[in-house]
């Protein structure tokens, strides 16, 4: 199916933004449920955040792998074949008697997210014009953005009512509804993936441009789950909500998201670079705010929303660089690229919460925002160099 033959583009477009609402609501559901987390296992707060960073970590090495061995494998076939096993890992972290158990479970379930996100990428830029590529996949995105706003607060809230193990059968049952909206609205006619080896990873990494958009995206994204990891702490501890008014607090935060990757995918459709860079900066800025208003509650929260609205803004022009990249320096490559792109969000998740635990384990929750700040102006600053050399390219 091409660009020019899709008619059922929007409905595709719809089940893989259901699909992604259950990936997201269970990337991040652990962030609302850290404190219920570490009170049953008994452990700290910094190892809680694992749940958080091995997912992250799971991801990582999923979407590229599994991409690979899932390359002859129809599409549809695949996305339904994630949806099955995102469903059986979620069921083994609300059934998991100990804490490394739950581990293992969030591996499974993320193993999932990898190959579906990688690939789901990919199908929404394929099915509209080129001009709409960067709205497409923000649509697509809009999935986890939901997540943001519902799944995860909700999923805390049930949390809280009843026990934690609840939100993950939460999780389930949305896994379930993916999982039939995937059988029921994906066309089975996509477009075949080109064939797919491991060498297609050194095509990719062994290009500079791809190896930078790679780095990018990791730092910069990463450098908000410093502080978002340990948003639900730091909103108790230091602003003085309590955990009813946090569930409130993550549903608004989710709306901020949610409007910042809508903004995000219409700003980066004719020069992604630019908006990269400007983004960036304004992630930055919200970041060093919290850390100077953390102990006020409103003008705190203020700047803890807009840390939401530039969150999630860069997704859409970060994975649109990446595929236009590879598609101008490594066109057999492209679905890999879109992969390790996936990848690099997640390295950048594990890097960000794993930098946070270790920030509020050897100094103080206190500490995150300015960290997390000093990531994020890296990304920023080896942006505008790139976007200085492409200028002094083009005036030659």
């Amino acid at each position: 199916m091409t660009r020019s033959t899709a008619p059922n583009a929007k409905l595709t477009l719809l089940a893989l933004a259901i699909s992604s609402f259950g990936i997201g609501s269970t990337e991040f559901i652990s962030v609302g449920l850290l404190p219920l987390i570490t009170n049953d296992f008994g452990i700290s707060l910094s190892t809680a955040g694992l749940t958080v960073s091995i997912y992250a970590l799971g991801v990582t090495i999923g979407a590229p792998l599994l991409t690979v061995l899932t390359s002859k494998i129809d599409r549809k076939k695949v996305l339904l074949l994630v949806m099955g096993l995102f469903i059986v890992g979620n069921l083994w972290v609300a059934m998991a008697p100990t804490f490394s158990l739950l581990l293992i479970g969030r591996i499974i379930s993320a193993l999932a997210h990898g190959v579906f996100m990688s690939i789901a990428a990919v199908i929404a830029a394929d099915v509209v014009a080129p001009n709409k590529r960067a709205s497409a996949i923000a649509f697509m995105f809009t999935g986890l953005t939901l997540a943001t706003v519902t799944g995860v607060p909700l999923g805390t809230f049930i949390g809280q009512v009843t026990d934690w193990r609840m939100s993950f059968v939460f999780i389930v049952i949305i896994g379930i509804i993916g999982l039939v909206s995937n059988a029921l609205l994906v066309p089975s006619n996509l477009s075949k993936s080109n064939p797919i080896s491991i060498r297609d990873i050194g095509k990719v990494l062994s290009n500079i441009r791809m190896l930078l958009i790679l780095f990018i995206t990791a730092i910069g994204y990463g450098g908000v789950f410093v502080v978002y990891t340990y948003v639900s702490p730091i909103l108790e501890k230091h602003m003085g909500y309590s955990p009813q008014a946090i569930v409130v607090i993550l549903v608004i935060y989710g709306i901020c998201v949610a409007i910042g990757n809508t903004l995000g995918g219409h700003l980066a459709n004719n020069n992604p670079l630019r908006a990269i860079f400007f983004i960036f900066i304004g992630l930055a800025l919200a970041l060093l705010g919290i850390n100077f208003t953390l102990e006020s509650q409103v003008i705190g929260l203020i700047t803890v929303l807009l840390m939401g609205l530039f969150m999630f803004m860069n997704v859409p022009g970060l994975q649109l660089y990446a595929v236009q990249l590879s598609e101008k320096y490594v066109p057999t490559a492209t679905t890999m690229a879109s992969a390790l792109n996936i990848s690099a969000f997640n390295i950048g998740i594990f890097l960000g919460s794993y930098v946070g635990g270790l920030v509020v384990h050897y100094q103080s929750l206190k500490h995150t925002p300015i960290y997390g700040f000093l990531m994020v102006m890296v990304a920023a600053i080896v942006t505008f160099i790139w976007i200085i050399s492409e200028n002094k390219k083009t005036a030659l």
